[in-house]
């Protein structure tokens, strides 16, 4: 990595373990409330900026909340030092610093920036002298019940009714002000306006994909009129990618397209990234998967899958469950989330076969059940690794993400870093999320109402993992080449000789982008061109650079898709082609579990320090669209309901609003994990320092 590109520090000071002082870089992450003060330090009341959502404007109004209205909220608590905490995260996480490496235990780590009970203590006299009642609380939060009228009394706000296009809400009529005496205990409060805010899973079956755009296609199944016969079969190209050429299909966006590769299996995908040659299983490591709820029948499915496939099942204790399924909630709301728990266990396992992994079941998909399944992975310590595959829109019709989520999430992060806790999260599968993506989209939130990045993959302390297309040289799965993961589809014509629409209609795309108003990290400094970083994705330019997203990226896409196998409730075990970013992630998940394995044993913590001091070396695939010299189009057959054989071309390397081009880019990062990814970790103090450019001769190789 050139000597421009290294992480910078300077301004910000922090306690070392010993007597020593350290000078830290200032720190470049926003905060969603005016900046809060530590819990010793005298502060003013605290506006807690956002509380008031933009949707309730003055032509909205519905009129006040009757009296009496029944409110909830959760308080999340700001610990003794949350300045401190930040400094610290960076410290430990940066190679140029003196207490790099230098992670807390649990308990150290909550002595020191947790909350004190002096702080419990005061919070709950401020909302309890409102008349809120104190309903539920943890380490990290105080959860009230009441009224509007004593939420009110204690915000120094009334509440409001106001017109939506989902119906009526209540909201804050001003942003909620925290008084003086609490106001650095306070991080953020959730909840104040009744809109629900949750995350929803980055991955998709072929099956369900394709389902979901039945409505638009027009009847395009296989019939006698067809000019030159296509296979009366399901067909893909088993092996090297566009191994089977599509004869007999219309003419695309070129001739002779393949047909898409068979759904790879981990074994493929090991040795593709390096694993199988660099002789890593992730031994020693443990991996947490974040998802909701759980599935009953997860250890034995991904035992299945993997003796299916060549692979060893889990060992007795390798892998566990923290579930609670007397407190699960909004079932019909979250929907089923087994297929994405079936991905991400059986991703883990696959490219990190000793890992140890615990599966974390949040109570539902909204926010404060997720940031509760976090904290409880950090609290108790129950991983090095984090995954999480799910993901929110930050700006809709309905509002903006809650400024809370973001403060409280920000914190779990902040304290796994402190505790050598490495976490990832996808970055989405809309493209940039705009509109015009989710117009056609089929893994799309149909309320945004601009481009823009994911939560919780747009934090600044939190890797970011988009898609590739994968294309492989041989069924073994030596790496061929990688675009970025992006795909137009169209579908077969009623007289068999032409594609409809064509050009195809965006279907599916990897995540990414620069985050509006999130100040760029100290770690992307002399990475990310200033080109790229003060312009954020709905194109709103800054005078200062921005977080780009995403750091890394894996395969992931739909159509060179990815097998996996479960057990759906009141069915049985089948297999089938996932796509999406949530495969991305536990994929890195897996990587990060073997990379820790090639140090030693050693955990990495917050990642991406030592992942952006290894650009422009062997240890990334640089991915670059206009590099590969491939074939564009695919034609895909699919079984449909009523065993008609339906036939859809896509064009890959096709994201909406994104493309890969050399160097780090918003499709892909700084790319995917290389042949010198592993040796990287193993050699020289955790460094790149020895590795020059890869010149492997890969079509993605860094150059």
């Amino acid at each position: 990595m050139p000597a421009a590109a290294r992480s910078r520090l300077a301004g910000i000071a922090v306690a070392a373990p010993a007597a020593a002082v350290l000078v830290l870089g200032t720190l470049a992450f926003a905060s969603p409330a005016i900046a809060s003060t530590t819990a010793d330090q005298p502060s003013a009341a605290k506006e807690l900026i956002g509380s008031h959502p933009d949707w309730a404007t003055a032509q909205a109004d519905a009129g006040a909340v009757p009296a009496g209205t029944a409110a909830t909220a959760r308080v999340y608590l700001a610990g003794k030092d949350p300045q401190g905490l930040a400094a610290y995260a960076q410290a430990v996480s940066d190679q140029n610093s003196p207490l790099y490496g230098q992670f807390l235990s649990t308990a150290d780590a909550k002595a020191r920036f947790g909350t004190s009970d002096a702080q419990v203590k005061a919070v709950s006299k401020w909302l309890t002298g409102a008349g809120l009642t104190i309903s539920a609380t943890d380490a990290h939060y105080l959860q009230v019940t009441g009224t509007t009228d004593q939420l009110t009394k204690a915000l120094g706000t009334q509440f409001r009714n106001y017109r939506t296009d989902d119906g009526t809400h209540k909201a804050p009529a001003a942003d909620a002000v925290v008084p003086a005496e609490v106001a650095a205990d306070v991080a953020g409060i959730q909840g104040l306006a009744d809109t629900v805010q949750k995350s929803s899973s980055n991955a998709v079956s072929q099956a369900t994909a394709e389902a979901q755009a039945q409505g638009t296609d027009q009847p395009g199944a296989l019939s006698a009129k067809t000019p030159q016969a296509l296979p009366t079969t399901p067909t893909c190209s088993d092996g090297k990618y566009g191994s089977k050429t599509a004869s007999g299909a219309p003419v695309g966006y070129e001739k002779n397209e393949p047909f898409a590769p068979c759904s790879y299996v981990p074994s493929q995908l090991r040795k593709a990234y390096g694993v199988t040659d660099a002789k890593v299983t992730g031994k020693g490591a443990t991996v947490a998967i974040v998802d909701a709820y759980g599935l009953g029948t997860m250890q034995a499915d991904a035992n299945h899958f993997a003796t299916a496939h060549g692979d060893q099942p889990f060992a007795p204790g390798q892998y566990k469950e923290v579930l609670t399924p007397n407190q699960w909630v909004h079932q019909a709301d979250c929907g089923d989330w087994s297929g994405e728990e079936a991905l991400d266990v059986e991703m883990v396992h696959g490219l990190a076969p000793d890992a140890n992994v615990v599966y974390v079941g949040a109570n539902s998909c909204y926010d404060q059940d997720l940031t509760a399944a976090l904290s409880n992975i950090v609290d108790n310590h129950l991983a090095d690794i984090v995954s999480n595959s799910y993901g929110e829109i930050m700006h809709g019709k309905s509002g903006d993400l809650d400024p809370a989520v973001i403060a409280a999430d920000n914190q779990v992060f902040q304290l796994g870093a402190t505790e050598g806790i490495t976490f990832m999260a996808s970055a989405g599968d809309c493209g940039d999320s705009s509109p015009g993506a989710a117009a056609t989209g089929a893994n799309c939130q149909p309320d945004t109402n601009q481009a823009q990045t994911q939560w919780p993959s747009s934090s600044p302390w939190i890797t970011s993992v988009g898609g590739t297309t994968l294309e492989l040289k041989n069924k073994a799965g030596d790496y061929g080449h990688e675009l970025s993961m992006g795909d137009s589809r169209s579908v077969l014509s009623p007289d068999q000789k032409s594609w409809t629409p064509y050009p195809g209609n965006f279907y599916f795309g990897g995540g990414g982008g620069v985050v509006k108003g999130e100040a760029q990290p100290w770690y992307q400094q002399g990475v990310v061109p200033d080109s790229i970083s003060t312009v954020a994705a709905d194109g709103t330019k800054s005078a200062t650079p921005q977080r780009a997203t995403p750091d890394v990226a894996m395969s992931g896409d739909l159509v060179a898709a990815t097998l996996v196998g479960y057990t759906p409730a009141g069915g049985s075990y089948s297999e089938g082609g996932y796509g999406g970013t949530s495969v991305s992630s536990p994929e890195f998940g897996g990587i990060m579990a073997d990379a820790i394995q090639a140090r030693g044993g050693r955990p990495l913590g917050f990642a991406n320090p030592d992942l952006y001091d290894r650009y422009d070396s062997r240890a990334f695939h640089d991915v670059n669209d206009a590099a590969v010299h491939t074939k564009r189009g695919n034609v895909v057959d699919l079984g449909m309901v009523g065993g008609q054989l339906k036939v859809r071309l896509y064009k890959v390397g096709a994201d909406y609003g994104l493309s890969a081009t050399k160097g780090y880019d918003t499709a892909t990062g700084l790319g995917s994990p290389a042949k010198g990814f592993f040796k990287s970790f193993a050699v020289k103090h955790n460094s790149a320092d020895n590795l020059g450019p890869d010149t492997s001769g890969d079509d993605n190789a860094q150059n």
